[in-house]
C-alpha cells in the first residue's frame, strides 16, 4: 500500500508495513537531513501528514524557537543545554573558538549560535500524542555525532524539551 500526499509525494509501505520519507533541505548554508518515519502506515493520517509539511516549509523558523527554547534553559545551571556547553568547553577547550561563528563574548550564547542543525525527524505517527512528533538534531561539531542535543517538538511546533544524546 501506499500514501500520496501533496507534499511527500508517494510514500510506499515497507513490506513491515512502515513509511519512511528524506530529503536534504537547505537552510541558509548548512543542509539538513529531515525523515519522516511511522512503524504503520495505518497510524499516519493526512492532518499528521500536512502537519510534517508545514514543520517542513517553517524550518527556519522552527529552528530559531529551538535556539530560543536553549537560551531560556541556560538559566538553570542543571540543564542539558549548560551541561552540553560545560562538556564542550571541556572537551575542546582552546579549540572551541574554531566552531565558533560569532565570539561575543558570551561563549554559551555563541555555542548555541553555532549551533548546526544536523536533521529533523518527524514521527507521524505520533501526531496529537504526548511524545514528541519531531525531534531536532543539533551539534557543536558535525562530525562528532554522539555529542548532540535533542530538541523534541509537538505537533504544533512547539518546544517539548531540549535534552542531550547521552
Amino acid at each position: 500500500m501506499a500514501i500520496e500526499h501533496d507534499f511527500f509525494g508517494l510514500l510506499e509501505s515497507g513490506p513491515d508495513g512502515s513509511i519512511f520519507w528524506s530529503e536534504n533541505v537547505e537552510l541558509g548554508d548548512q543542509t539538513v537531513t529531515v525523515d519522516l518515519t511511522a512503524p504503520d502506515q495505518d497510524d499516519v493520517s493526512e492532518a499528521a501528514l500536512d502537519v510534517a509539511a508545514a514543520l517542513v516549509s517553517a524550518l527556519e523558523t522552527i529552528d530559531r524557537s529551538a535556539r530560543n527554547a536553549m537560551v531560556d534553559e541556560l538559566s538553570d545551571r542543571t540543564s542539558e543545554v549548560t551541561e552540553y556547553i560545560l562538556q564542550q568547553q571541556e572537551q575542546l577547550g582552546e579549540e572551541i573558538e574554531d566552531f565558533l561563528v560569532d565570539i561575543s563574548g558570551d561563549t554559551h550564547i555563541d555555542v548555541i549560535r553555532s549551533l548546526q542543525l544536523m536533521s529533523m525527524t518527524i514521527l507521524a505517527d505520533e501526531h496529537g500524542g504526548s511524545d514528541p512528533f519531531a525531534v531536532l538534531e543539533y551539534a557543536l561539531d558535525p562530525d562528532s555525532t554522539d555529542d548532540v542535543l535533542l530538541v523534541n517538538l509537538d505537533s504544533d511546533g512547539d518546544v517539548q524539551s531540549v535534552t542531550s544524546a547521552d
